[in-house]
């Protein structure tokens, strides 16, 4: 485990997604910068790409492609960062993700969600790791294999989560 003592008041966006580019070159591929859409929060958005079966190692998974998409938001009217940290199937329009920011305070800071497509079909709670940007981000790639193989599925399409699994 890598442990940041970084000063995070000191964070610049660009700097940090900059940063995170640098981390994941070499577990994603193709992995890039770009600017966050009008639709997503926050300033930018790191995206990578990688074949699940090797990822996940498992050689039956049911697709060879995905991406990783990490964006942080730093100035927030909270003491910590916003972030929106997601495994994405275009081919199975599957969204597995965390998300620190102000959307299910009923959930508490960070949640984890599960969608089909541009709909929610689950969102948990989720354990907040009050760290240094680049740790979440250790953090929470370590646990996507765990979190992407629980997701339950019925006629081919993504229902919930196995509870025991997470």
């Amino acid at each position: 485990m890598v442990v940041f003592l970084a000063n995070r008041a000191n964070l610049q966006s660009k700097r940090l997604h900059d940063r995170i580019c640098n981390r994941l070159d070499g577990v994603l591929d193709n992995v890039r910068r770009r600017r966050a859409e009008p639709r997503e929060a926050g300033p930018y958005r790191v995206v990578g790409e990688l074949n699940p079966r090797q990822f996940l190692d498992d050689d039956a998974y049911p697709v060879t492609t995905a991406r990783v998409e990490i964006g942080f938001q730093l100035q927030t009217d909270e003491p910590y960062e916003y972030y929106w940290f997601n495994w994405v199937e275009p081919e199975r329009s599957l969204l597995v993700g965390w998300h620190q920011d102000d959307t299910h305070d009923d959930l508490g800071p960070v949640h984890l969600q599960v969608n089909d497509g541009a709909t929610a079909v689950v969102h948990q709670r989720a354990r907040f790791i009050d760290t240094h940007p680049l740790d979440v981000v250790e953090r929470r790639l370590d646990a996507f294999p765990g979190f992407v193989l629980a997701v339950e599925w019925e006629q081919g399409r993504p229902v919930g989560l196995d509870s025991a699994a997470t």
